[in-house]
């Protein structure tokens, strides 16, 4: 059953609805096998289980996630956000193409159940579900202005 849908494809769509809808960002695809995260990054992920099991994390540098979450509050500058604001936003933003995903999949995955989003800042940071895992990594870019990477990491449950 899993090997028959593309979570790429999902999950790409997913982000898409939500950045259009309620965070009023362009989101295009990246031709590339991995960002660059030199810089501090933050990594918003939310775990589910049920039929299926994993996490959904979304990864971008500190000014990325600083504007996404100015786009969410309606604020003038990336530079009136705080600390506590940046990572709900970062959570919130991992909570709604989450529930996107799941609207899409729930035909033929019924039962998913979704954990509270965490957020996370560091260097070079990934998530791993081990062995047996499948791993669809999403590139994008923001707005047209900066990378963002998104994996959805997911096997079967039971």
């Amino acid at each position: 059953m899993l090997e028959q849908i593309c979570f790429t494809d999902v999950v790409l769509d997913s982000i898409r609805e939500v950045f259009d809808t309620m965070i009023f960002m362009a989101v295009e695809p990246l031709d590339v096998e991995k960002i660059d995260k030199a810089n501090e990054m933050l990594l918003g992920s939310i775990t589910f289980k049920g039929d299926l099991e994993g996490c959904l994390s979304f990864c971008t540098a500190v000014q990325g996630a600083k504007t996404v979450a100015a786009n969410m509050l309606c604020l003038d500058s990336p530079d009136e956000v705080g600390e506590e604001d940046l990572a709900d936003a970062m959570g919130e933003v991992c909570n709604m193409v989450m529930g996107s995903i799941k609207t899409r999949l729930q035909d033929t995955i019924p039962n998913i159940e979704l954990s509270i989003p965490s957020v996370i800042a560091g260097h070079a940071i990934r998530t791993s579900l081990g062995e047996g895992a499948q791993r669809s990594l999403v590139n994008v870019n923001l707005g047209g202005s900066y990378e963002a990477e998104l994996s959805f990491v997911c096997r079967a449950g039971g």
